[in-house]
């Protein structure tokens, strides 16, 4: 039960309480004394006058009570608006607190975004400056390699070319050896035959000029016993000039190889008339 429901209900028993407790002041002084009646007005009069201030207590109460109704009522309503307030607050807090959220992380993205686009252009542009260092570092070494592999290919080139002409020349060489084995072999098969052909022709001269020096002492003695005159178409006509020649040899004629027959023949005559004068004949 409210406060204002309490004190309309005490005001609707005012009446009775009121008549009460007059009839209750009332009832003894009836059967009083006069000397008593003063004493019961005065009783009556302060009980209606409590009546009168319960009344307006009442009064006061009731309007008391409406007012704190209304009070109640307002702060009910203050409290709802501040509750709705609040919620709206609330509402307000949370949707600005979500903007700010969402715009601090916009913003926080927008910075990831430039700090990462600033990252990336200095690291291109430290990229950039390691390339350069690193090209210009490497463009003396890459193109002393590309002359070295230049120079390497050329000598690898020579080498195979200086192994195929090795090549060649030893398969010529070989084959001008077995070639050259032939040769020699034949040649040596040929020296073997002309040396055994020499050896029996040097036999042969051997007999032959063993014969003519038979002949030709036969002739130096026949010369120097003789009349000291060789006929033109003598003895020594009758030799060959090779005979002649192994005639000279023998007795040491000078130039018999530049010799012609006829001359052989006179440096003999010669010799065999120097021999004869040497002797004393």
């Amino acid at each position: 039960m409210s406060l204002l429901e309490r004190a309309r209900r005490g005001l609707r028993d005012l009446p009775s309480n009121a008549e009460w407790a007059v009839s209750q002041v009332r009832g003894p002084s009836r059967s009083g004394d006069a000397t008593g009646e003063d004493s019961v007005q005065q009783q009556m009069k302060r009980a209606e006058d409590a009546a009168e201030r319960a009344r307006e207590a009442e009064e006061e109460a009731v309007q008391a009570a409406q007012e704190a109704k209304e009070l109640s009522d307002h702060a009910l309503e203050v409290t709802q608006q501040g509750r709705a307030r609040i919620k709206e607050v609330d509402r307000d807090t949370e949707r600005e607190l979500q903007r700010r959220i969402k715009q601090a992380e916009r913003d926080a993205e927008e910075m990831v975004k430039q700090e990462r686009l600033a990252a990336a252009e200095e690291a291109e542009q430290a990229r950039q400056e390691v390339y350069e260092d690193v090209e210009a570092e490497t463009e003396p070494v890459q193109r002393d390699a590309e002359e070295a592999k230049e120079r390497a290919e050329e000598l690898v080139r020579e080498a195979r070319e200086a192994m195929l002409e090795a090549k060649r020349l030893a398969e010529e060489a070989a084959e001008a050896a077995q070639v050259a084995a032939e040769q020699a072999r034949r040649n040596a098969q040929q020296f073997a035959r002309d040396a055994e052909q020499q050896a029996r022709q040097a036999e042969v001269r051997v007999s032959r000029a063993e014969e003519i020096r038979r002949r030709s002492e036969a002739t130096a003695r026949q010369t120097a016993t003789g009349t000291g005159q060789i006929k033109t178409n003598g003895d020594l006509q009758e030799y060959t000039k090779s005979d002649l020649m192994e005639i000279a040899s023998t007795i040491g004629i000078e130039g018999r190889t530049r010799m012609a027959k006829d001359e052989l023949i006179a440096a003999i005559r010669a010799a065999s008339r120097e021999s004869r004068s040497g002797s004393g004949v």
